[in-house]
Order: structure tokens, then C-alpha cells, then sequence
């Protein structure tokens, strides 16, 4: 497993390249692949809002169409143009990016790091963040 702090540090370079000119919300995402791949993913905002594309579904797409598709953990940072590490508050994964990460993940095992700063940080399961999953086994 990486040390956090540096996935921490990769969704905060990942959160420079966001398309925020609508929310100027920006946010970053760094996703760890079990094989040590770290994919890197910003929100990417669009005039009509529905095709707005939200950091943590730009690092799992990312990594599912370059064939990586174990993944182990996520960082997320988030806050508006202009604040600096530390300056915001912590952004939460939206319900959409929830569900997305359940189609790939283990609901007990993967980790989401949600930071405000390289040091401030809080640690869920996915499981934690959705429970009573709706997942591929509901409708086998």
C-alpha cells in the first residue's frame, strides 16, 4: 500500500488541470490500482451540467480503458478557485461516484481518503460511504 499522503499529493496535482468555469469548484482524484498504478483524474464541467464528468469517474475511467481494473484505494480533494490546500473543507464523493466505485471495488476493503491538506484527512470503506450498496450480485 502507498503512503496516503502521497496519493493525498496526486489528487492535488490532479485537481491543477480542472475545467471549472461554470461552479469554480475544482477536484482532484488519485486512484490506486492494486498493481501500484496511481490514475489521476480532475471534474471537467460542460454549459448543459449533465455531461460534467466528476474527478473520481475521470481516474476510474481512465484506468478501466487502459486496462487496469483492481483497485485498492481513492484520494479526493475539492474546494473553490483560489483556496489553498487546508482552506477548504472536505469534499465528499458524490452519489453517482459512489456507485461507480461499487461496480469495481470491495465495498469493505477499498479505502477513500478525503482530504482537506496533506496532513488533514479522513479515512472510510467504501462501505462506509454507501451503505446497502446496489451492486452487480442485485441482479444476477
Amino acid at each position: 500500500m502507498i503512503d496516503v499522503k502521497v496519493l493525498i499529493d496526486k489528487a492535488f496535482e490532479a485537481q491543477q488541470f480542472c475545467y471549472t468555469p461554470y461552479s469554480g469548484f475544482n477536484v482532484g482524484a488519485a486512484l490506486l490500482c492494486d498493481n501500484g498504478n496511481i490514475y489521476k483524474g480532475c471534474n471537467i464541467e460542460n454549459a448543459a451540467f449533465t455531461p460534467t464528468n466528476c474527478a473520481e469517474r475521470t481516474a476510474f475511467f481512465k484506468a478501466i480503458s487502459e486496462g487496469d481494473n483492481k483497485f485498492t484505494a481513492i484520494a479526493i480533494v475539492g474546494n473553490k478557485n483560489g483556496l489553498k490546500p487546508g482552506e477548504g473543507d472536505f469534499c465528499a464523493p458524490c452519489a453517482v461516484c459512489r456507485q461507480v466505485m461499487a461496480e469495481f471495488c470491495d465495498l469493505d476493503t477499498f479505502k477513500v481518503y478525503i482530504a482537506k491538506s496533506r496532513d488533514e484527512y479522513l479515512e472510510y470503506t467504501l462501505g462506509e460511504l454507501l451503505p446497502l450498496a446496489f451492486t452487480g450480485k442485485d441482479i444476477k
